[in-house]
């Protein structure tokens, strides 16, 4: 009884769930979404169902789940091995990588704008490797003070959203909105695609809303009840949020503009209500890529442990800082920005995004391949409660990611398929620790 007052109710975790996915992703969303028109309310609606049933499968994954390796990896590995754990561990680690950047990038946006300058590209880009050095350094006192740190800030971006959410209406113009339906005169398909991975980028991170499992009461009730809501909830105010700006704000200013939600809270207030909102969502990014700079380092040093990465990862100080792959990754995500540079900062946040979304989406397929197994491994039959509902779920989810692949562009497409490859080479380097019978295992491994 003592034990269960100490856990989290399933309100609580739905209310954690949903803060979490409310973070920096959603603060360039306007912009880009204006490009294509209010007719992007669509694609809100298909990824959010495709959000509820990847969440639903990813809570399923997470309670079914029995391996020592836990989070995407580890689904993974039940289907398809060690060689698609560690491709799952690969291009997930990678396209944290990559949103690193299109963080750092969306700062800048909203500093430039705060701070009433105009930064030429290679001045935005040494902005941008200014903020992921300061982020990465600051990691160095350990996870305590991230932690603490982006606690406080992620309210920066919060607050903002959810006012304007339930109060933008008493500006918002019917007319202004309709009238930017559809301004490139797009087809349906073409319209609602040219949206979807933007929309994605607001909702990545939602496997991780399972993480708290062992946290909450019942668990196999409440985990997917409170990732479902959680999500619906994030999901409801991104909508208002980037639909009400629509009709408060012009087509035209919302493309164009670096701070779209100062930008309109300037236009329903004043230019100084415009400002703080600006300066709220700046420090909530850098709060945000502080948290990002610590989370992808984790990634790195858990996949080092299973023997996917270089040793150098696993290194931790006594505050278990991984000091050494931290910097590493600083420099991976420096160079990465120098090869993004684009004369129009809202193209080179766009093909940061894009990336992040294809590479992301790889493990999120494996997962869903997966689930399956994952269920019949923990013992479920078809007889089972449940199973086969998750099961048609997770195929819905499936090709909903694989729609996600093909909507983020050719572009991306083959980055992210060179990212694939690129692991698959690795993944060869380093499989004969898995492949090899247990004697020529250890004396390969001694001689390595």
């Amino acid at each position: 009884m003592a034990e269960n007052k100490k856990k989290m109710s399933v309100m609580q975790l739905t209310i954690i769930t949903a803060v979490n996915m409310l973070g920096s992703g959603i603060i360039m969303l306007p912009s880009k979404l204006a490009q294509i028109g209010t007719m992007s309310i669509l694609s809100w609606l298909v990824t959010l169902t495709g959000a509820l049933c990847l969440a639903y499968s990813f809570a399923r994954c997470g309670m079914f789940s029995n391996r020592t390796a836990s989070g995407m990896g580890g689904y993974a590995e039940y289907s398809y091995g060690k060689d698609g754990s560690f491709m799952a561990n690969f291009t997930y680690a990678i396209s944290l990588v990559i949103a690193n950047v299109a963080i750092a990038i969306s700062a800048v946006g909203y500093g430039e704008v705060f701070l009433g300058v105009t930064l030429k590209p290679f001045e935005i880009t040494l902005s941008a490797m200014a903020l992921i050095i300061i982020t990465t350094v600051a990691n160095f006192w350990g996870p305590r003070v991230t932690g603490n740190i982006g606690t406080i800030t992620v309210w920066g971006v919060i607050v903002p959203v959810v006012v304007l959410s339930v109060i933008g209406w008493f500006w918002f113009s019917p007319h202004m909105y309709a009238s930017s339906w559809n301004p490139h005169h797009e087809s349906l398909f073409t319209g609602i695609s040219a949206s979807i991975p933007i929309t994605l980028w607001a909702f990545l991170g939602l496997e991780s809303a399972a993480a708290n499992s062992d946290a909450v009461e019942n668990p196999k009730k409440n985990v997917p009840i409170a990732v479902l809501g959680g999500t619906i909830g994030a999901g409801i105010i991104y909508i208002l949020s980037t639909n009400v700006m629509a009709g408060i704000v012009n087509n035209h200013a919302l493309v164009t503009s670096n701070a779209p939600f100062g930008l309109t809270f300037a236009t329903m207030f004043t230019p100084v209500i415009g400002k703080i909102v600006m300066g709220l969502m700046v420090l909530a990014c850098i709060g945000s890529l502080l948290g990002w700079q610590f989370t992808v380092a984790e990634v790195f040093r858990s996949s080092a442990n299973e023997g996917y990465f270089p040793a150098l990862f696993k290194k931790v100080t006594k505050r278990e800082a991984p000091i050494v792959g931290m910097v590493t990754l600083m420099i991976c995500q420096i160079l990465l920005s120098l090869l993004t540079i684009s004369p129009n900062l809202i193209n080179q946040f766009n093909t940061l995004v894009n990336l992040a979304v294809v590479t992301n989406l790889v493990p999120y397929v494996l997962d869903m391949g997966a689930l399956k197994t994952i269920q019949m491994s923990a013992g479920l039959t078809k007889e089972s409660k449940g199973f086969k509902l998750t099961n048609v779920i997770a195929v819905i989810a499936g090709i909903y990611s694989l729609y996600s692949m093909y909507a983020s562009g050719s572009e991306a497409m083959v980055l992210g398929a060179l990212v694939a490859f690129a692991g698959w080479t690795i993944y060869g380097f380093v499989s004969y620790k898995y492949d090899l019978p247990d004697a020529q295992k250890e004396s390969q491994q001694n001689n390595a």
